[in-house]
């Protein structure tokens, strides 16, 4: 194969493995953000005014609206992040798309 038909080759490959990696950090991020908004509701339904959060190896008390506050900041932070993921997603699948008629005239001649 020729230089060209072999840098084709390389570049379609590297761009299934960026999309691979886009779409697990996206899988990540949904999974997280589902977290955080079930957490949301259930401290939203509930009428305590401490809930307990997570740091590492620890739980310690936060007032409950700071607790929301910090909630939604962290689903907007991630909502945005999905957008963004969304995004470069679509873009290496629109250049493979392009990319893969090129490989297949390259194949059978």
């Amino acid at each position: 194969m020729a230089g060209e038909e072999m840098n084709l080759i390389n570049q379609y490959q590297l761009l299934q493995q960026q999309l691979q990696a886009i779409i697990m950090q996206k899988e990540d991020s949904k999974l997280e953000l589902m977290e955080n908004e079930k957490a949301l509701e259930e401290i939203k339904k509930s009428d305590v005014k401490e809930v307990y959060k997570i740091v590492g190896q620890i739980m310690i008390k936060k007032d409950v609206e700071e607790a929301k506050k910090e909630l939604e900041e962290k689903i907007s932070d991630l909502e945005i992040r999905l957008s963004a993921f969304e995004k470069t997603e679509q873009k290496i699948n629109d250049k493979l798309k392009e990319l893969e008629p090129k490989i297949q005239k390259m194949l059978t001649g």
